[in-house]
C-alpha cells in the first residue's frame, strides 16, 4: 500500500498509506451500529414469536417463517449486495441498504397480517443484504495494517454481542411496549445513521462490476423452496407431495444456479471454491454451528414461554449467559485454533456442543429450568463458539489471501442460510410440541425430539469433521471477517 504515497503529502500526513479518512474511527462506530441492528434482528424476534403468534393469530409454519425469510434474504442476496457495492461505490448501497432495512422495520411492526409481518421482514433482508457487505467493503478499504486488525476485529465482536443483545432486548421490548417494538427499535436508529452518512462516510469512485443477478435469484430461490418443504413436513408428514415437491424444486434450482455460475463470466459464486478443501470444511463448521445456535434459540424460547410459561422478558435472561457462552467459546477457539490446529478445535467443539445437547433430551414438564435447560445450553454454546472461529479461520486462513473475500463470501452466506435451515428443521420436529404448546398442554415429546435432532447433528458433525477438516494451522492475515 505504502508506494501510492507521494512525498508531498507527508506535510499533511504522517501516514505510510494511502492518505487516512480523518473521521474513520467515527465512520467505524456508524457502520458497527449498523451492522449491529442487522444481526440483532437475527435473534431478537425470537423471544417475541409467542406473543406475534397470539397477536396475530400465526400457527407455527408462519412464525418458523417469520425468523427465516429475514436470514434468507439476507444470506441469499448478500453476494449480490456485494458485487452492488462495487458497481455503484460502497455509500450509495451503504444508504440505499439502510434506507430499505429502516422502511421495512417500520412496515414490519405497523404489520396486522402474517402476509404483511412476512413481506416486512422480507425486505427486511433486502436491506440487510445491501447493507451488511457495503458496511464490510468501507472498513476493509477505509483500515490499514495495524488499525484494519483493530476495525475488523470489532467488526467480529458485534456479531457476538448482537445475538446476546437480540435475545435481551426482545424479551425486554416483548414484555414493555409490545412485540412490535423490536422492529420500530430499528427506525430511529436507522433515520440518525442515514443523518451521517453524508458526513462521516467518504464518497468513493465505483468500480465497474457485472452483477450477476440469475445466480443471485437462483440461490434464493432453491433456499426458499427447501425450507418451505422442510416447514410442510411437520404438518404434512415427510412423504406427502406438498413436503417433497419443494425438495425436488430446490435441488433443481441449486443445479441451475451451479449451471449459471459455470457459464457466467462474472460468477456470484466460484464454486470452484469448493473444491479447496478448507473453504468446503468452513462452509461446513458455519452451516451446521449456525444452525444449531438458531435452533436454540427458537426452540428455547418457544419452550420456556409456551410449555414453562416464562414472560418474555425472563426468557431473554434465561439466553444472556447462553450468548456470553458463545461469545467465551470464540475467544477460547481462536486461541487453540493457532495451537492445536483446525481440526481437533473443530472436532472438540461439535463434541461439547453434542454433550451439552444431551441433557436437553431428557426435558419433562417438571424438570428444572436452570439445573438442565441452562447448563445443557452453555456447555453447548462453548462448542458451538469455538466452531465458528474455526471455520472463519480455517476458510480464509488456509488459501491465498487473494481469494479470502471469495472464501468469506461463501463462508458468510452459509452463516445465514444455516440459520434458516436449522429453524426449518427444528421447528418441523417440533410440530407437536409446538402446535400443542400455543394452546396451553401441548407435549414436551416434540421438544425432546428436536433437541435429540440437535444432538445427533452435533455428534455427525464431529464424524465428518474429522474426516474434512484440515490438518494444520491457519495463518490469518488480517483478511476479510464472517460477521
Amino acid at each position: 500500500m505504502s508506494s501510492t504515497t507521494h512525498p508531498a503529502e507527508h506535510h499533511h500526513h504522517h501516514h505510510d498509506h494511502p492518505p487516512a479518512t480523518p473521521r474513520r474511527w467515527a465512520m467505524l462506530v456508524l457502520v458497527c451500529v449498523a451492522q449491529f441492528m442487522l444481526i440483532l434482528d437475527v435473534t431478537v424476534v425470537n423471544v417475541a414469536l409467542p406473543d406475534m403468534a397470539a397477536d396475530l393469530d400465526l400457527g407455527r409454519a408462519t412464525l418458523t417463517w417469520v425468523v427465516t425469510a429475514y436470514t434468507l434474504c439476507f444470506g441469499g442476496l448478500m453476494l449480490l449486495g456485494g458485487r452492488l457495492a462495487d458497481a455503484l461505490g460502497a455509500r450509495r448501497t451503504l444508504v440505499a441498504g439502510l434506507a430499505v432495512f429502516t422502511a421495512a422495520s417500520l412496515a414490519t411492526g405497523l404489520a396486522e397480517t402474517a402476509p404483511m409481518l412476512l413481506g416486512g421482514r422480507i425486505a427486511q433482508g433486502v436491506g440487510a443484504a445491501l447493507l451488511s457487505p457495503a458496511a464490510l467493503s468501507l472498513v476493509t478499504t477505509t483500515f490499514h495494517g495495524a488499525e484494519r486488525n483493530k476495525a475488523l476485529g470489532a467488526w467480529a465482536a458485534i456479531g457476538g454481542i448482537g445475538s446476546a443483545a437480540g435475545v435481551l432486548l426482545g424479551g425486554a421490548l416483548t414484555d414493555g411496549p409490545g412485540w412490535q417494538w423490536v422492529f420500530y427499535v430499528n427506525v430511529p436508529v436507522g433515520v440518525l445513521l442515514l443523518a451521517a452518512v453524508p458526513t462521516l462516510v467518504p464518497a468513493r469512485t465505483p468500480q465497474p462490476a457485472r452483477l450477476d443477478v440469475p445466480g443471485a435469484l437462483l440461490v434464493t430461490a432453491g433456499t426458499a423452496s427447501l425450507i418451505y418443504g422442510l416447514v410442510e413436513a411437520g404438518d404434512a408428514g415427510w412423504g406427502a407431495g406438498a413436503t417433497l415437491l419443494p425438495l425436488v424444486g430446490a435441488v433443481a434450482l441449486y443445479a441451475a444456479f451451479a449451471a449459471v455460475e459455470r457459464a457466467s463470466s462474472a460468477p456470484l459464486m466460484d464454486l470452484r471454491m469448493f473444491t479447496r478443501r478448507p473453504v468446503l470444511a468452513g462452509a461446513f463448521l458455519m452451516l451446521i454451528a449456525t444452525a444449531l445456535l438458531i435452533a436454540f434459540f427458537f426452540l428455547g424460547s418457544v419452550y420456556l414461554q409456551h410449555a414453562r410459561g416464562f414472560s418474555p422478558l425472563r426468557t431473554g435472561l434465561v439466553f444472556l449467559p447462553v450468548a456470553v457462552a458463545v461469545g467465551i467459546g470464540a475467544h477460547l477457539g481462536s486461541q487453540l485454533v493457532g495451537r492445536i490446529g483446525s481440526r481437533t478445535t473443530a472436532v472438540g467443539g461439535m463434541v461439547i456442543a453434542a454433550a451439552g445437547t444431551v441433557p436437553l433430551t431428557r426435558l419433562s414438564a417438571d424438570s428444572s429450568v436452570y439445573a438442565g435447560l441452562l447448563p445443557g445450553f452453555v456447555v453447548a454454546s462453548l462448542g458451538i463458539g469455538a466452531v465458528f472461529v474455526t471455520a472463519t479461520t480455517t476458510a480464509l486462513g488456509m488459501i491465498d489471501p487473494h481469494e479470502s473475500g471469495l472464501a468469506s463470501g461463501v463462508v458468510n452466506t452459509f452463516h445465514e442460510v444455516g440459520g434458516s435451515i436449522g429453524v426449518a428443521v427444528v421447528s418441523t420436529v417440533a410440530a407437536s410440541g409446538i402446535e400443542g404448546g400455543f394452546g396451553g398442554g401441548g407435549s414436551g415429546g416434540g421438544f425432546t425430539d428436536a433437541f435429540t435432532v440437535c444432538a445427533v447433528a452435533a455428534a455427525a458433525s464431529a464424524l465428518v469433521a474429522l474426516a474434512l477438516v484440515p490438518r494444520g494451522t491457519p495463518h490469518m492475515s488480517g483478511g476479510p471477517h464472517v460477521h
